[in-house]
């Protein structure tokens, strides 16, 4: 279990920080980029919830059960980034997002998205307050995913992270959908509308 007790040690004043295996990097590490990406989106998912919880419909209830969950794996996905990938590594010692992560979440997404009907249309984000934060963490998911697949250029990175990753921007945005259905609809944008 976690235990903090000071929040700052001035570690991190010369530019650095620390690795989850007690490395010293750069701020603008890549890999510090990637979780701290993913910690932003996060924090998008929790302004997210402020909606999925304030509504007592089953809609929203099994939304906000998602997102918590979600949010607990983000720190998970975050915890597997910051520690680099050492031979012989102990499975039990490290944090790492595993393949049932994964597959929740795709479980998640069929069950949303039988529900819904089918697209004719590309999204534009928005809708209902819940589905238009939903979207903000979806592209900023997106932008993790994207330094996640860098990283793995330069180092090596954990396979899970980056599939992880990519599911979880297509859960969220099947959630959004899900969200909307049960409010105001989405909002599809209209190719040329404004071309006159």
């Amino acid at each position: 279990m976690v235990k903090l007790t000071k929040i700052y040690t001035r570690g991190g004043d010369k530019g650095e920080t620390s690795l989850g295996d007690g490395s010293r990097v750069k701020k603008h590490a890549l890999r510090v980029a990637a979780y701290g990406t993913l910690d932003e989106a996060n924090a998008a998912v929790g302004m997210a919830r402020l909606h999925t919880k304030s509504l007592h419909t089953k809609t929203m209830a099994d939304s906000d059960a998602m997102l918590m969950r979600i949010q607990n794996d983000l720190f998970d996905l975050g915890a597997d980034l910051c520690t680099p990938i050492e031979d012989g590594e102990d499975p039990a010692k490290v944090l790492r997002i595993i393949e049932t992560q994964v597959d929740r979440l795709e479980r998640e997404i069929d069950a949303m998205n039988a529900r819904l009907k089918p697209l004719e249309s590309f999204v534009l984000p928005g809708g209902c307050p819940a589905a238009a934060y939903i979207h903000l963490a979806r592209t900023i998911v997106r932008r993790g995913e994207r330094e996640i697949a860098l990283l793995m250029e330069q180092e090596p990175v954990n396979p899970q992270a980056l599939i992880y990753a990519n599911r979880l921007s297509d859960h969220l945005f099947v959630m959004s959908r899900h969200l909307n259905a049960a409010a105001e609809g989405d909002v599809l944008w209209t190719p040329g509308s404004n071309r006159k």
